[in-house]
């Protein structure tokens, strides 16, 4: 005698994971759409207090995003350098700056949420920060490893002092008329990274 195939009781489809409530999130900042985390969860058949258990915090959120959408520039900046040693880390680190001034989604954000926007950008207790400086540390030990560059300072420093640099000129000083002048941030960081001035983008 055969048996009847087993039924599977119709219920709720499983719930979205973190990668898509990242994705989701990215793609309203893409869009210059604030990033609103009830909408999110509503829209992925989640609870708020998933998305703040896996994030913290909205802010905590954004800090992913705005990572998301800056580390595919950095990659691209250095990947668009020739050369090795200190001329193509300046090179490099100018192109991301002017990448991300010319960033029309971070543009908005800043405009839209500048209180909150500066916090996420800027604090070195949240998500953002200290992955940037990470990555920057990386790209200058890749030329001390092969024996391009001789920092002035431990990379992990030179790393966190970069990437401070292009906070101030990219985001927050306005009062001293540096905000969005990357050609005053390109000779700073030439500075620091013991590079003439002189020196031309490749």
């Amino acid at each position: 005698m055969s048996t009847a195939p087993t039924v599977r009781p119709r219920g709720r489809p499983p719930a979205a994971s973190r990668e898509e409530v990242l994705a989701s999130a990215l793609y309203h900042y893409l869009r210059g759409r604030r990033v609103d985390v009830q909408a999110i969860a509503a829209d992925l058949g989640l609870g708020r207090a998933t998305i703040y258990r896996w994030f913290g915090s909205r802010e905590g959120l954004i800090g992913e995003v705005l990572f998301q959408a800056a580390e595919p520039l950095l990659v691209e900046a250095r990947k668009l350098v020739r050369g090795r040693g200190g001329p193509a880390l300046l090179d490099t680190f100018d192109r991301f700056n002017r990448s991300l001034a010319d960033a029309p989604a971070l543009r908005r954000f800043v405009e839209a949420e500048r209180d909150a926007a500066l916090r996420i950008i800027t604090s070195g207790a949240g998500t953002l920060q200290p992955r940037i400086v990470a990555s920057i540390q990386e790209v200058i030990d890749e030329e001390v490893r092969a024996g391009a560059y001789d920092p002035p300072v431990d990379t992990s420093t030179l790393a966190y002092a970069i990437v401070r640099l292009a906070e101030a000129f990219l985001f927050n000083d306005a009062v001293a008329g540096m905000r969005g002048d990357v050609d005053r941030l390109r000779e700073v960081e030439a500075a620091l990274l013991g590079v003439p001035v002189g020196s031309k983008r490749r």
